[in-house]
């Protein structure tokens, strides 16, 4: 860099010049007068420094500018991004009638040709590439398209970058909005050009979207598989999808089903499984074809999950104080199902404990003897005489958050369940009450439930296999005309159902709500209305709905058991990149050891073996925990020991590999023209990358920097007059001039 500088005084009228000239030629003539009548070296000096105030001042009123000139001798650096991530090998680009090909042969192809000629006469061209995956360091397992990160590390990188090229198909799936860092370059006035590279149409493929299988099931119970498929075809397809399995006793089950053009299918599919173990089953649906036609992708027409299946019957305690209808029709359904053994707690507060078929006297006393139930109701009780103590509250908790078991809460008109909330035991509740509301809230005509989007696919609101007709089902069940009195769902909770009509200040009133908490799931049941469901469909709903609480509500404690063991992990259906954290539960407390540390063993489905240890949680409650990172997607095999050595419990974790990226996407030209359009630049598509590279060459050389600096308006010269004029009033005191 080279800097020149350069004195600019403003034009100024003649008439002020001579002004200024006549104003410094009476102040030499004061100045000489009063130096010839006292001579002396002091006053000389005192009556040169008046003229040099005077100077300075009449210099400051002409405005006087400098001028910085740097002329930047490195050469000027264009940069090239090239978008080389998976969803740039989709086959869209035409250059022909028969003549298609991928974007990325597309982009390869220009690269290798001399239209960027003209750009590396004037500057240094780079091309660097982006959107790279498939890497096996764990923090970037997930990595895919990073539009933000590409365009931002430009900004340091290069000392003289005069423009970026960005070539892409716009699809960001990972980091960042591009938009953000667009934002920066602009500010800096580095343009970004951009190319959009493929079809804004879809291509011509199905996907099976998303499979919401449960871990577990019961021998004998029929299994609903939920899916989701997504069309991308100008026509509609009559086709089957396949439910096969891999691991665990065959299984083969078809179902016909009938895609619209372009549309969506929610649908399932049912399974009754006649054999205990732990499968792996895969739901496939055929790859479309017609003529010489087929579609894009084959290998998002298939998923395949886990599913454990068992024997034993699910645990349920049921504690409530009056013997409301709600409460009634739930003991029946619950007591009906063959999957259940419930025990039932009535706390009736003038007579006292209920008696008769699957009643219990007593709250369990120990840890021992509540670890056994997989989920507790707690209806309209609280804290108090002839209640729930807060010992048994403490007990709740523990088996919620260290067992891995479900927790219902069913307040009613006496609201009792206020009394939780100044117990630990309340924060679990999935909702914020409102205290002033205690006996809830009435409505004079019949309020329904109003599914959320998350409810509307949820695997507790299923009340029919496709999601349309679910969703129909739900407004026309009977209504409510009580609900609990709350505020609105608390941080991290699942809102399913709302309140059809009244609301607060934060929306309408959660009806139906879950939580999860440590190991176990909480739901919300703010109406005891349920039991109207049965009004002309007798107990179709009432019992199914119940049924699927009860079994989603444990599924957590059924993931996996040993002899001695339980695994229960979180997330449930992990993914590449996931830190998978588990809860190794011992099943004989009594027994237990719970100084020691329990290891396990972990064998990927790439043959590495890892050894974990689990270090013991307090509560007492026989539970240790461990952690570990996947980069690795397919089946984790985790082998338990006790502090003995002996096997307790061997299972599989099945890790999916996540695709990010998505082949047969459109390409988004909305991103990069908004790209293009925050930093100065130009957008276009393939048609237009000559004219780019014209504006990218027109941009592409050094331009001399220049930095005014007025004299006039700066502090420090401002600050030298004031110092100089108080050094002379100063030096004619003391030389007693004054």
């Amino acid at each position: 860099m080279e800097n020149n500088w350069v004195f600019q005084p403003l034009q100024m009228p003649v008439s002020v010049l001579i002004f200024i000239s006549l104003i410094m030629a009476v102040t030499a003539w004061v100045s000489y007068s009063n130096w010839n009548r006292r001579r002396g070296t002091g006053v000389a000096m005192l009556e040169m420094l008046r003229f040099i105030i005077m100077g300075m001042i009449l210099f400051t009123l002409c405005k006087p500018e400098f001028l910085r000139i740097t002329s930047i001798e490195e050469q000027p650096e264009v940069v090239i991004l090239k978008d080389v991530s998976g969803s740039m090998t989709t086959k869209d680009v035409r250059l022909g009638a028969r003549n298609v090909v991928t974007r990325e042969k597309w982009l390869m192809d220009q690269l290798t040709t001399n239209v960027w000629a003209e750009i590396e006469k004037k500057a240094k061209v780079t091309v660097q590439d982006f959107g790279m995956s498939g890497t096996d360091d764990p923090e970037h397992i997930k990595a895919g398209t990073d539009i933000f990160n590409a365009l931002e590390s430009q900004r340091t990188k290069n000392k003289n970058l005069k423009a970026i090229f960005l070539i892409s198909d716009g699809d960001w799936n990972y980091g960042k909005a591009p938009q953000q860092a667009a934002m920066k370059l602009g500010a800096e006035k580095i343009p970004v050009f951009t190319l959009t590279v493929g079809s804004d149409r879809a291509q011509k493929d199905l996907i099976l979207e998303s499979v919401n299988p449960p871990n577990f099931g019961l021998l004998g119970e029929q299994i609903s598989i939920p899916f989701r498929i997504q069309s991308h075809l100008p026509e509609p397809v009559k086709t089957q999808v396949r439910l096969t399995s891999s691991r665990g006793p065959s299984v083969s089950i078809t179902k016909p089903i009938s895609i619209p053009a372009y549309g969506q299918v929610h649908d399932s599919i049912v399974w009754a499984p006649r054999e205990i173990s732990e499968y792996v089953l895969t739901l496939e649906l055929p790859v479309w074809s017609r003529g010489s036609e087929r579609e894009l992708l084959e290998d998002n027409n298939l998923q395949t999950f886990q599913v454990s299946i068992r024997t034993e019957k699910l645990n349920v305690l049921v504690v409530e104080s009056y013997p409301r209808w709600e409460y009634r029709y739930l003991r029946n359904a619950l007591t009906r199902d063959p999957g259940v053994d419930v025990s039932v707690l009535l706390l009736h507060p003038e007579l006292g404990p209920g008696t008769g078929l699957n009643y219990i006297q007593k709250f369990p006393e120990t840890r021992e003897q509540l670890a056994k139930f997989d989920v507790v109701f707690l209806g309209d009780v609280g804290i108090g005489e002839k209640e729930l103590t807060e010992e048994q509250c403490d007990l709740l908790r523990g088996l919620v958050d260290q067992q891995g078991s479900g927790l219902v809460f069913m307040p009613g008109h006496r609201g009792r369940q206020m009394t939780f909330l100044d117990h630990p035991l309340g924060d679990l509740i999935p909702v914020t009450y409102d205290r002033s509301k205690a006996e809830g809230n009435w409505t004079p005509s019949e309020a329904n439930f109003k599914l959320t989007t998350t409810g509307k696919g949820h695997f507790l609101t299923m009340l029919a296999a496709d999601e349309f007709l679910n969703e129909n089902i739900w407004k026309n069940l009977p209504g409510f005309f009580w609900c609990a009195g709350v505020e609105r769902a608390r941080p991290g909770s699942q809102v399913l159902a709302t309140h059809s009509s009244m609301r607060t200040s934060s929306g309408y009133i959660p009806v139906l709500a879950t939580r999860p908490w440590g190991g176990g799931e909480v739901l919300f049941m703010g109406t005891d209305a349920a039991w109207r469901w049965r009004r002309g469909v007798e107990d179709t709903y009432h019992y199914r709905f119940w049924g699927q609480v009860v079994r989603w509500m444990s599924h957590k404690r059924k993931m996996a058991q040993g002899v001695g063991v339980r695994l229960t992990y979180s997330p449930e259906n992990p993914k590449v990149g996931d830190e998978v954290f588990m809860q190794a539960t011992l099943l004989d407390l009594s027994g237990s050891s719970l100084n020691q540390t329990l290891r396990a063993n972990v064998k990927g489905p790439d043959g590495k073996t890892r050894d974990l240890e689990f270090e013991v949680m307090e509560g007492g409650w026989g539970v240790f925990k461990g952690n570990m990172l996947v980069t690795v997607g397919g089946s984790h095999e985790v082998t338990i020991y006790n502090p003995n050595g002996k096997q307790e419990l061997k299972t599989e974790v099945l890790v999916e590999q996540p695709t990010l990226e998505k082949l047969g996407q459109p390409a988004n030209a909305k991103v990069m023209r908004e790209i293009a359009e925050r930093t100065g630049g130009q957008a276009g598509g393939l048609a237009d990358l000559n004219k780019l590279i014209g504006e990218i060459y027109l941009v592409s050389e050094n331009e001399a920097i220049e930095e005014r600096f007025r004299l006039w308006s700066n502090a420090w010269w401002a600050g030298a007059v004031l110092f100089l004029l108080a050094v002379y009033w100063i030096s004619r005191k003391v030389l007693g001039l004054i």
